[in-house]
């Protein structure tokens, strides 16, 4: 079926409008952030005078450079941990179909439901009584868990669309369960464990409820709790909040222009061809 030049145009207009949508608030914060601080800019506003200033404040108020360590510390703790284990259940589920593969399947796809606020309290006084308050361990466990969920959900959709052909040429050259897994199915699972670590790590990396709760110390926290630091009297200082903000979502941005390919793969990839 031939798409007409309207259609074509029309799809342009659509992409370029939500386009707009989704820079445009990120345009007016980094403006913000470049005015002079305790000033009220009013919308799209360029400055006379750009306050770059206001970044390197803001990294100091916040003590980024704490967080930053912290943060890294809780991703390297949680993603390779939660890969792993989701990718080997993925795959005992949706390749091997082991018994009772459906109802674990339903199991992890109500743990989809669970909101993080609906545990955080039970979770408290779990970890109080295990000693991990106030630890990176405090929010390093819990996430992990609540990844697992989809984690397992998105690595058995990979393993579910595999064509059987791979598995059962592997069989008949003498490959066993763990060679099968380790050796066929990991390298061509790549795009999907890749991406898969990247939402991970940007989840892990933004999370703000289980820091804020779970954590007392500021140090100990994540970058997205580094806004807890503008509470009081800098919480009026618009432009100084705004530049904080830009710093804490300027890796979270990098991650995902590095990996968009990764990402795009996994969405794509539904067959293997020979």
């Amino acid at each position: 079926m031939r798409i007409s030049r309207a259609e074509i145009y029309a799809g342009r207009a659509l992409l370029l409008g939500l386009m707009a949508i989704t820079i445009l608030p990120f345009v007016s914060i980094f403006m913000t952030a470049l005015h002079p601080s305790g000033t009220l800019p009013r919308g799209l506003e360029w400055p006379d005078d750009p306050q770059w200033g206001n970044f390197v404040e803001a990294f100091e108020v916040a003590n980024m450079a704490a967080l930053l360590r912290s943060s890294t510390f809780i991703v390297l703790a949680v993603v390779p941990v939660a890969l792993v284990m989701a990718t080997m259940a993925g795959f005992a589920i949706g390749l091997l179909r082991i018994p009772g593969a459906r109802a674990l399947l339903l199991l992890f796809v109500f743990g989809l439901t669970l909101p993080f606020e609906g545990i955080i309290t039970p979770l408290y006084f779990l970890e109080r009584e295990m000693g991990l308050l106030d630890t990176r361990f405090a929010i390093v466990l819990p996430l992990i868990a609540l990844f697992m969920p989809f984690g397992v959900f998105w690595m058995r959709a990979h393993f579910a669309n595999m064509p059987s052909d791979v598995t059962e040429a592997a069989r008949v050259d003498g490959a066993n369960t763990w060679a099968l897994f380790w050796r066929i199915h990991v390298p061509l699972a790549r795009p999907a464990i890749a991406s898969l670590g990247v939402l991970m790590a940007v989840w892990s990396w933004n999370q703000f409820l289980l820091a804020l709760v779970l954590v007392e110390d500021p140090t100990q926290r994540t970058m997205a709790g580094a806004l807890g630091a503008f509470q009081g009297h800098y919480a009026t200082d618009i432009p100084l909040l705004c530049a904080g903000t830009i710093l804490i979502l300027l890796p979270t941005l990098v991650v995902y222009v590095v990996f968009q390919r990764h990402i795009i793969a996994a969405l794509l990839q539904g067959s293997v061809k020979g």
